[in-house]
């Protein structure tokens, strides 16, 4: 059982503090492209359409600021950037799987009930 009343504040929190980090709109789309390979911001900006330059660049902040996506700079003409999981990042895709699993049966009931 995940919550129970002795750990129910510290579980609380926890989950909170996982929320915080990869919740939003754009976090865990931006983690799912990266689960897949590594990506340059035109890349992830083209795969999630919507996307403002502004929010990307401020989400990839805010993942990498977290220790969850790896910025890596090339030092060449024009400049060359990609996006990647760091080894804690990639600790998150179980996390990430199962939800898309829920997701997923969540969808096939939800419509079989209409």
């Amino acid at each position: 059982m995940l919550l129970n009343s002795e750990s129910h504040d510290r579980l609380t929190c926890e989950v909170e503090t996982t929320i915080k980090v990869i919740g939003g709109r754009w976090k865990v789309l931006i983690l799912r492209e990266l689960m897949a390979d590594i990506k340059r911001f035109g890349e992830l900006q083209r795969a999630l359409r919507g996307i403002t330059q502004k929010m990307l660049t401020q989400q990839l902040r805010e993942l990498e600021d977290d220790g969850i996506v790896r910025r890596q700079v090339y030092p060449q003409i024009p400049p060359k950037v990609e996006y990647s999981l760091t080894p804690l990042g990639e600790t998150l895709k179980p996390l990430l799987y199962a939800m898309h699993d829920w997701g997923l049966k969540y969808t096939q009931n939800f419509s079989n009930q209409k």
